[in-house]
């Protein structure tokens, strides 16, 4: 009877946090924003560059899009190591999507996708253990692409034309600290999974009986167990395996990034320096959205893009264009899909009596 009620308590947390009707309130946060911009800023005459659309570069934006999903189907199916069709693994990137939209930026989509990977079947340590491994393999992907972009873009990665100088160091030191919390968890991870899980459990518990900490000592509890679980289910598997999840995160991330440049470059001529600046920038406006309290950052992604990216379109009107439009094709859109899959899903794991009870949540 405890095992019973632990599970529906657990169906009942997912799907509170998965329901339609959590779509309204980013929804209208992110269009008042924008719609508040444009009031702000609009001159009908701004807008001239759309006449000269490259409807080239728009193809090339939706295939880096749809890429980049089919790379996170991918991943996620091969990380289980096939124990997911096809099927089940889109369901579970749509729901993933849908959740990183539906939840605070700071908690995204990670604290819904070891319970979606339950629910098709796969065993909860198991679960935490694939998600534990998309996390360090996304983190790296941020570690090792820092160097790189800071390389290339150098100061210029930073906003001066948008910011006041102390506003640009400020975000100069957020982004250096975000670099380095990053760097610690995923070599924290690494070292967690593959050589001794143990210790770093004991460390964690240790670090938060510190006063100020203790009221996370449970949660770092709960993770030292997660990690110890995880190096049990990964360590052991071969160099093809990591090479193959090392190698489709970097897919994913790169495409991700490449939208925005994409989108730009469809309306506004830009050179191939600006090009990969503009990618650059992505992991500088990353730190505005880490820390992001609403909804899938929902108004604070509209509000700071132009900082990051006014530079490269021009008017204030277009600009403004350009962040609804790359809202609409990485935001909204994943609230449309999660809506359609979501009953779907919901049918195909807990049978249709329950789709009516979560659609009028």
């Amino acid at each position: 009877m405890p095992q019973l009620t632990e599970t529906s308590t657990e169906d009942q947390q997912l799907l509170d946090k998965l329901r339609p009707s959590r779509i309204v309130l980013p929804v209208l946060i992110g269009l008042s924003v924008v719609g508040f911009m444009f009031w702000r800023s609009y001159k009908p005459g701004d807008l001239a560059p759309l006449a000269n659309a490259k409807p080239l570069w728009l193809l090339l934006m939706l295939v880096v899009l749809v890429a980049r999903d089919a790379g996170y189907v991918y991943r996620i199916r091969y990380l289980t190591q096939k124990v997911l069709s096809w099927r089940a693994a889109l369901d579970v990137i749509m729901l993933w999507e849908f959740s990183s939209c539906v939840l605070p930026s700071a908690v995204g989509g990670t604290a819904v996708a070891p319970v979606l990977l339950h629910k098709e079947g796969i065993p909860l340590g198991k679960s935490v253990a694939y998600i534990m491994a998309t996390a360090m393999l996304d983190n790296l992907y941020y570690v090792l692409a820092v160097p790189l972009v800071v390389l290339i873009g150098g100061d210029a990665l930073y906003p001066h034309e948008a910011l006041q100088g102390g506003l640009v160091a400020t975000l100069r030191i957020g982004f250096i600290l975000s670099y380095v919390f990053v760097t610690v968890y995923a070599l924290l991870m690494l070292y967690a999974i593959f050589i001794n899980p143990q210790s770093v459990k004991r460390l964690l518990v240790r670090l938060f009986t510190l006063r100020g900490l203790r009221r996370w000592r449970n949660k770092a509890y709960k993770m030292g167990n997660e990690m110890v679980l995880a190096s049990a289910e990964l360590r052991n598997n071969g160099r093809a395996y990591w090479l193959r999840a090392a190698l489709s995160t970097a897919f994913v991330w790169t495409a991700r990034y490449l939208v925005i440049g994409c989108l730009i470059a469809a309306f506004i001529d830009v050179s191939w320096p600006e090009f990969w600046l503009i990618f650059g920038r992505n992991l500088t406006y990353k730190v505005i959205l880490l820390i992001a309290i609403t909804p899938g950052g929902a108004g604070i992604a509209e509000g700071a893009f132009p900082t990051f990216f006014g530079k490269f379109i021009g008017t204030a009107t277009m600009t403004n264009f350009m962040v609804l439009i790359y809202r609409v094709v990485t935001y909204y859109l994943y609230l449309v899909l999660g809506a359609v899959f979501l009953p779907r899903w919901v049918a195909r794991i807990y049978g249709k009596p329950k789709v009516a009870q979560i659609m009028h949540s």
